[in-house]
């Protein structure tokens, strides 16, 4: 799951080491097209379906955060 993150994220800002980057919105990295594109990604790759309500910064600004939405979601359907 971490690995098909990983290359979600390249994709998306290939110059950005997302193992480390802890501050993906705060620190604007990520933009609101990002997200909209990278919940796309996620809602196809693993099969899940992400609402509006949790479209929120805390649970894409770190790469442990968009991992935990994805677990939980999983464990969810």
């Amino acid at each position: 799951m971490r690995d098909e993150l990983l290359e979600i994220l390249q994709d998306l800002h290939e110059d950005i080491d997302f193992e480390t980057a802890d501050n993906l919105i705060d620190g604007k990295i990520l933009d609101s097209f990002d997200i909209v594109t990278l919940v796309g990604e996620l809602c196809d790759t693993f099969d899940i379906e992400i609402t509006a309500d949790e479209m929120v910064p805390e649970n894409f600004q770190n790469l442990e955060a968009i991992l935990a939405l994805i677990t939980r979601k999983s464990e969810e359907d």
